[in-house]
C-alpha cells in the first residue's frame, strides 16, 4: 500500500504531462528552423528570394492550417481555398474602405472563421466522399456567388487603390511587410497545429479521426469538436488571403476560389505526414521544390495538376503515413524529433 502511494506520488500530474510537451525538441527545432529561414531575405534584402520564400511560406500556411481539419480528424476539405478567397476579397474591400492592414488582417480571418463555422454545422454532419465532394460543391458556389455579387467587383474583381501604399512607405515597403506579416503568420499556425495536437480537444479530434462511433462512446462531443476545428482550420487561411491579396494589389475570383489551390495543399499535407505538425512543413516546401521544377522544365509544365495528382494516388498506396511516417518507422531513434 505504501509503495502504490509513493507511486502514485511520483507520478506527473497533468500540467507537468503539459509542460513536458511544450518542451519537445522536436517541435522547437521546427520552430526555429522555420523562422531563422524565412528570415533569411530580411536579412540579407534579395527581393528575388523573398518571392521564392513567399510562394513556400504561403503553401506551409495553408498547408499547417488543413492539417488541423484533415491531418486531426480525417475529413479531407477540397474548399479550403474558400476561406483564403473570402479572407482576401473582406481585407481588399476594407482596405479600400481606408481599413488599416492591422484592421483588415483580423476581419479577413474573423469572416473566414464566421463561414466554417455556419458550413461546419451542415456539411461536418457528411462523412467520407460525402464530405469532400460537397466541400467541392461549397467551392464552386462561393466562386459563382462573388462574380456576381458587384459590391466585390463581380467577375473584374477589385483592385487596391495606390493610395493604401503609401501609409506603408510605398508599394515596395508594402512587398517586405506583407513578408514579414507571411512569417509571422507561418510561426503562428505551427503554434497553434501543436498546441491542438498536443490537448485534450486534440486527443478527441485524433479519436474521431480513428473512429467516430466510438469517439461518440467515449465521450466527444463530435459535432462540435469538428465544427470548431473547421473554424481554427479557416482562420488562418483568411489571414494569409488579406496578406498575399495586399502584395497582388488586385483579386478576381478565379484566382480567389482556385480549386486547384485545395488540390496541391492536400497533396502537401498526405506528402508530408497528415497529423504530424512536421510534416505539413515538410509536405509545403518539398511540393513547392517539385512544382517549381515542373513549371520550368518544358515536356511537364503543362502536366503540373495531373503529376500532383498521381503524386496523391502514389502516396496513399505507398506510404499513406507520409515522409514522417516513413522516417519514424525507418529510424526509430529520429522519433522525438518528429512531431
Amino acid at each position: 500500500m505504501k509503495a502504490a502511494t509513493e507511486e502514485l506520488r511520483a507520478a506527473p500530474t497533468a500540467r507537468q504531462v503539459q509542460l513536458a510537451r511544450w518542451t519537445s525538441p522536436g517541435f522547437w527545432l521546427t520552430v526555429v528552423a522555420v523562422a531563422l529561414i524565412g528570415l533569411w531575405p530580411l536579412v540579407t534584402g534579395d527581393a528575388s528570394l523573398r518571392e521564392t520564400f513567399f510562394t513556400a511560406l504561403l503553401s506551409l500556411a495553408l498547408a499547417s492550417s488543413l492539417n488541423i481539419i484533415l491531418g486531426f480528424t480525417g475529413y479531407v476539405s477540397f474548399g479550403h481555398v474558400v476561406f483564403f478567397g473570402l479572407g482576401g476579397y473582406v481585407g481588399m474591400v476594407a482596405l479600400n474602405q481606408g481599413v488599416p492592414l492591422w484592421g483588415a488582417l483580423p476581419l479577413g480571418g474573423l469572416a473566414a472563421g464566421v463561414l466554417a463555422y455556419g458550413l461546419g454545422a451542415a456539411i461536418l454532419r457528411l462523412r467520407g466522399s460525402y464530405f469532400a465532394l460537397a466541400t467541392i460543391g461549397v467551392n464552386e458556389a462561393l466562386r459563382a456567388f462573388v462574380n456576381n455579387f458587384p459590391p466585390f467587383g463581380g467577375a473584374t474583381g477589385i483592385s487596391l487603390q495606390f493610395s493604401v501604399y503609401k501609409s506603408y512607405g510605398g508599394a515596395t515597403n508594402a512587398l517586405w511587410l506583407a513578408y514579414g506579416l507571411l512569417l509571422t503568420a507561418c510561426v503562428a499556425v505551427i503554434l497553434l497545429s501543436y498546441a491542438v495536437k498536443t490537448s485534450k480537444f486534440g486527443l478527441g479530434l485524433m479519436a474521431i479521426r480513428e473512429d467516430e462511433d466510438a469517439a461518440e462512446v467515449m465521450g466527444v462531443v463530435t459535432p462540435n469538436a469538428k465544427t470548431w476545428a473547421y473554424v481554427l482550420s479557416a482562420i488562418i487561411p483568411g489571414i494569409v488571403g488579406v496578406i498575399f491579396f495586399f502584395k497582388n494589389g488586385n483579386i478576381e475570383p478565379a484566382d480567389a476560389f482556385r480549386l486547384q489551390f485545395s488540390i496541391e495543399t492536400i497533396v502537401m499535407v498526405m506528402l508530408g505526414g497528415q497529423g504530424t505538425v512536421l510534416g505539413a512543413v515538410l509536405g509545403a516546401v518539398g511540393y513547392q521544390r517539385l512544382r517549381g521544377f515542373l513549371l520550368t522544365y518544358p515536356p511537364v509544365k503543362d502536366l503540373q495538376l495531373a503529376i500532383a495528382g498521381g503524386l496523391l494516388l502514389l502516396i496513399v498506396l505507398f506510404i499513406p503515413a507520409g515522409i514522417v511516417g516513413l522516417i519514424r518507422r525507418k529510424v526509430p531513434a529520429l522519433r522525438k524529433f518528429l512531431v
